[in-house]
């Protein structure tokens, strides 16, 4: 074990340097030697392209003015036979050609004087017998003169014409094969010098390379052997570590970096070492304790050192007449003279607060006057307040405050964190020990008074003949309390058995949690990498992109948003599913819609994956059902979506009919006079183990939940639609059997029990829900008074919107910058104010705006505080304002009004949302003029 600082000596450059320089070296010489075989290949290619294009043409040329003089000989000796002047078009055509033919051969062998000459020998025996043979015979034909024609071919002239012809041109042909033939050995032979020059260079830089890389690992190795035999030395298992030893080098290559890397390592160990071991000890205070006094007392006694904590209190559950509060009953370092507050409501000060949210509250900034510590020498005051709550199975059991001189450190709020399930679950199990020793204590006592009575019988039994009947009773009376005992008995040890299952399964659900944030972690990096890297690329763009790429770049931006967006909204509605905050708007759904929505949404990914998608509609489903169309249609869309995810070949089906009165029955587990519809997705995809099929419907729970499976996902699709289909009084049933494929069974109910129809707040609280995910084309809703129609078709955007005035009270320069891009191309002038403070100042100085966008949580002073002064104090009753807020919490909307708003629009704002919003608003305000 080496202790202490290690100093370990190095050189000059620093690793990246010389890997750099080394790279650098041998990319020169592969640059050098490319560069040369490049030249010859390009002179290669040069000579190819030679003989491909100059000898090829010469035969063809040379070819072609055969071709003519046989054209013209035919021609001519068909229209001298038959008199058909039919027979004169190719004479004629060869006549035409046979001259531009000549020239451009004769252009091509410019470079040889020898052929040109063969050629130029060749045109007047062309011209020769055109004139003397060709010509002389048709117009010989023409004139009707029989005997010169059979005198001209009795003669034979023309025969010897076109012989000596076709002897020059083989002559001619024969020269230029020799030529090609010529060129194309020495394009051999270059080609051969080529390879070898190749073979040399791959030679000379294979041993290049590797003499680079012998005396680059030579000189880096050195120093990071030296490194591992330390770091082998302090992680030896043979030794005792000690966490607090730190590897010290003076190298300037990246071996400084491997060592304060290590360092980092030992650091983390030692607080990782510090919260085990500090849960440990904690943990065994639990062990024999039947009192929650006694347990808390040593509780904080002993959790207040560890966390360097001078002060600490813990404030237990209590509940009377239906009522909760935190009652004090235990303290660390609490003196009689302390003002400490023995009992706190739920939601009542921070502490009432932290058991209502259940959630840490640090405190780094208190009032010289707020608690005073006292020891021998004086007082002090805290500056660092930490209130945790305690939790078993979602409840707040205690709350306990810890008061510091110094700031808590990250070890301390894990420890914390570790201890509240655990601590928790200890006060509720002591509170059960309690309990029970409670009720066999009264038992007991009835046990001796029962005894009591027994005697006092038996010694009056002579005497008392007549109570013998009352004393049976007694005696009947006892069994039934023995059988009452056993069955107390056995219904506790049934507790004990299922708080063991149950922290079984808090175990397997914190890794399943631990498995689903990695995953989600993942998921919602690479859309955000994208968003990013190309905004990045946007950024530093000096004009080097078109207009295309830039609409691209920005499309997949947009596109990535999108599905940032889509994650988050899985992941809120499912706190919302657990925190119970879902409520179900029922209204007429029309199911004969159903069929072709599906068909917009899912046929375009059919045609990407090339599968068969077909929609099945049976004839006796009821055209119109009475359910919430909304959830029922994210259902579908999830449990297609997953259909086509894990399809790769195939098809996918949806299938609507009705269920069987006894399926419905036994599905549902209730009996019901109305239909009940079954909708079946089925797949041809991988399809999903037997003991997988339950788990997949849980929260957080996947068939494959690690971070590198093949398909992606964040597993909350179908533990979702789970969750809306019970709401909606329904079931899924699941069918499938692996590389077969899956069939998911909806059954809805046609109407859902007790329909009533839902207050205001439970409508804008599904309306707030659904806001994050869905587009509202209209916003009428959010007016007093409906949309004019009339008044949208009298003011254009373009008249609407040019010269109009709006104040931005917002304090994010993106949105500052996005918003103000997209209103100015509206005609619109903007002015900004970064805070609420600022915006009261502007409109004091200048009162003409037509509408204002106040932002929620800004610095200095929020948008609610803003918007009331605008309203009260300023008495700006008719002026605009919409309220923007990130919040997706039901009751924003009331708030937002109750403190002066117009109207509200949450983020991420969608710009065609906006602008409806402003033609509300603006068109409201020309009518009122």
């Amino acid at each position: 074990m080496i202790r202490g600082a290690v100093t370990i000596k190095g050189f000059n450059f620093n690793i990246h340097a010389k890997i750099i320089i080394g790279y650098l070296t041998i990319l020169l010489c592969l640059v050098l030697s490319l560069l040369t075989v490049i030249n010859r290949m390009t002179d290669l290619q040069d000579e190819i392209d030679f003989v491909a294009e100059h000898d090829i043409e010469i035969h063809d040329l040379a070819n072609q003015i055969q071709k003519n003089v046989l054209d013209m000989e035919t021609g001519m000796r068909g229209y001298v036979i038959t008199g058909d002047e039919q027979y004169l078009e190719p004479y004629e055509q060869g006549s035409r050609s046979w001259q531009d033919n000549y020239n451009k051969l004769h252009a091509l062998l410019s470079d040889n004087g020898s052929q040109q000459r063969n050629l130029e020998e060749m045109k007047p025996l062309i011209l020769n017998w055109i004139t003397n043979s060709g010509e002389y015979t048709i117009n010989a034909k023409k004139n009707n003169k029989t005997k010169l024609l059979r005198q001209h071919f009795a003669q034979n002239k023309g025969k010897k014409i076109t012989d000596q012809l076709r002897t020059q041109f083989d002559s001619f042909l024969a020269a230029e094969k020799k030529l090609t033939t010529e060129r194309i050995n020495q394009l051999n032979e270059h080609t051969n010098n080529l390879k070898l020059i190749l073979y040399v260079l791959i030679i000379l830089v294979t041993a290049f390379t590797i003499a680079i890389a012998v005396i680059l690992s030579n000189s880096i190795v050195k120093t990071i052997k030296q490194v591992i035999t330390t770091i082998k030395g302090i992680t030896d298992s043979n030794s005792n570590v000690d966490l607090t030893a730190r590897i010290k080098v003076n190298t300037r290559d990246e071996s400084r970096e491997l060592a304060e890397a290590m360092n980092d390592l030992l650091s983390s160990l030692e607080k990782h070492n510090w919260v085990q071991k500090s849960l440990a000890d904690i943990s065994t205070l639990y062990q024999g304790i039947t009192d929650t006094n006694e347990l808390t007392r040593l509780f904080i006694c002993k959790l207040a050192p560890l966390l360097q904590a001078t002060y600490g209190v813990v404030y237990l559950r209590r509940e009377q007449g239906g009522e909760i509060d935190f009652v004090k009953v235990a303290g660390y370092a609490i003196t009689d003279d302390d003002i400490v507050k023995t009992r706190f409501r739920l939601g009542e000060g921070i502490i009432g607060q932290a058991a209502l949210d259940k959630r840490i509250f640090l405190i780094d900034q208190i009032p010289d006057n707020h608690f005073k510590i006292t020891t021998g020498l004086g007082t002090s005051n805290p500056s660092n307040l930490l209130i945790a709550p305690i939790l078993f199975e979602n409840r707040v059991e205690a709350v306990v405050e810890f008061a510091a001189l110094q700031p808590f450190d990250s070890q301390h709020l894990t420890l914390l964190d570790l201890l509240q399930d655990k601590f928790g679950s200890s006060i509720s199990s002591v509170a059960g020990r309690m309990e029970v020793e409670r009720l066999l204590a009264e038992s007991q006592v009835l046990t001796e008074e029962l005894q009591a009575q027994s005697e006092e019988l038996q010694a009056q039994s002579e005497e008392l003949q007549m109570q013998q009947e009352q004393l049976r009773l007694s005696n009947e009376y006892l069994e039934e309390q023995k059988e009452y005992a056993e069955q107390r008995a056995m219904e506790l040890k049934k507790a004990k058995d299922e708080l063991e299952d149950y922290s079984l399964k808090l175990q397997m659900s914190s890794q399943y949690k631990t498995d689903f944030l990695a995953n989600m972690s993942h998921e919602l990096r690479t859309p955000l990498n994208s968003i990013l890297i190309l905004s990045q690329m946007l950024m530093e763009n000096n004009g080097d992109m078109d207009a295309e790429e830039v609409a691209e770049y920005a499309r997949v931006v947009n596109t990535s948003g999108a599905d940032l967006l889509r994650l988050i909204d899985d992941i809120l509605d499912l706190s919302k599913i657990e925190a119970g905050k879902i409520e179900i708007l029922t209204d007429e759904v029309n199911v004969t819609e159903i069929p072709q929505t599906m068909r917009n949404m899912f046929n375009p990914v059919a045609a990407k994956k090339n599968l068969q998608f077909d929609i099945i509609m049976d004839s006796n489903v009821p055209p119109v059902i009475s359910t919430d169309g909304q959830r029922l249609q994210q259902i579908l869309k999830n449990l297609l979506s997953n259909a086509f995810k894990f399809t790769e070949q195939g098809g996918v089906t949806l299938q609507i009919e009705l269920a069987l009165p006894e399926k419905a029955q036994r599905v549902l587990d209730k009996q019901t006079r109305d239909p009940v519809l079954a909708i079946s997705v089925t797949d041809t995809g991988i399809g999903i183990p037997q003991d997988k099929q339950q788990i997949i419907f849980d929260a957080f729970q996947q068939v494959d939940g690690t971070t590198n499976r093949q398909y992606g996902g964040t597993g909350l699709g179908l533990s979702i639609c789970r969750e809306f289909t019970r709401l909606l009084g329904g079931a899924i049933e699941l069918q499938s059997e692996p590389q077969k494929g899956s069939t998911f069974t909806l059954y809805i109910p046609s109407r859902l029990d007790g329909e009533d129809s839902l207050p205001l707040d439970a409508q804008l609280a599904l309306e707030e829900a659904a806001a994050a995910g869905e587009v509202i084309e209209e916003p009428a809703w959010m007016s007093e008074e409906p949309y004019d129609g009339q008044a949208e078709e009298e003011y254009s955007d373009k008249q609407l919107f040019r010269g109009k005035k709006v104040l931005l009270v917002e304090d994010d320069g993106r949105n500052v910058f996005a918003l103000v891009s997209a209103l100015e191309r509206k005609g619109v002038t903007v002015n900004v104010a970064e805070n609420g403070k600022q915006a009261l100042d502007m409109l004091q100085n200048r009162s003409d705006y037509d509408l204002v966008f106040m932002d929620i949580m800004m610095p200095v002073m929020g948008g609610y505080e803003a918007m009331k002064i605008i309203r009260e104090d300023l008495g700006m009753h008719n002026l605009p304002i919409i309220a923007l807020t990130a919040k997706a919490m039901k009751g924003e909307r009331d708030k937002c009004m109750e403190a002066g708003a117009s109207d509200y629009i949450m983020k991420p704002l969608n710009i065609d949302q906006l602008f409806s919003l402003m033609r509300v608003w603006l068109t409201e305000q020309v009518n009122q003029e």
